[in-house]
């Protein structure tokens, strides 16, 4: 039989996000389980927020060591810890495009429309065209709605888990969805023109 390996016995391999967390407060091993639960779904995160692998890195430190820094005032609120760690990474991203004057883009030869085409039935495409149309007109979106579509078709968050994050009610989300497909829907109406515009109306986007 393996004894686990933590602190006074602490297994933190088969301990739940809360446990960790309580631990973390005075245990940099238990912290450190927490990274690396979590560090590739945040890189990913920042990665698809900045479009550049360097920056992404960069600020991934920067979200964990700000966590690191904070643990001790996490309190839960029913939602999973890893929207906490999202709403720092959002902070984070949302600083670095700010300091830098920067448009907030989705990164075009990593978020292909698959991801959003394999996931959501309101969104068809049929050829690379359709393809580059829509991720031309996923780049033109507002920053709140690039960044709903990439955790909702990207990291695949529930919408209390989107909510959480983007501080919004689930209802919130929703709508914000909603808006969302029609923006694309009616931005790709433009590019294609009435006929093609017409047979995405069919297709459901």
């Amino acid at each position: 039989m393996t004894e686990p390996d933590g602190r006074d016995g602490r297994d933190y391999a088969a301990s739940d996000d809360l446990q960790l967390v309580a631990w973390a407060k005075d245990d940099r091993a238990a912290f450190g389980e927490l990274y690396s639960r979590y560090v590739a779904r945040i890189y990913n995160y920042v990665y698809y927020r900045t479009g550049n692998h360097q920056d992404a890195e960069d600020l991934t430190s920067r979200v964990f060591f700000k966590a690191l820094a904070h643990i001790s005032r996490y309190t839960d609120r029913g939602v999973p810890f890893s929207a906490w760690l999202y709403r720092i990474a959002h902070n984070q991203v949302a600083n670095w495009h700010r300091d830098r004057g920067r448009q907030r883009v989705v990164p075009l030869d990593d978020f292909t429309a698959n991801s959003v085409a394999a996931n959501a039935p309101e969104a068809v495409t049929e050829s690379s065209d359709d393809e580059a149309r829509l991720l031309q007109s996923i780049r033109e979106l507002p920053p709140d709605r690039q960044q709903l579509l990439v955790l909702k078709f990207v990291e695949r968050l529930s919408n209390a888990e989107i909510g959480a994050i983007m501080n919004r009610t689930e209802g919130a989300v929703k709508s914000l969805y909603h808006r969302t497909l029609l923006a694309l829907r009616g931005s790709l109406e433009e590019q294609e023109g009435p006929e093609r515009g017409a047979q995405h109306g069919r297709l459901g986007l």
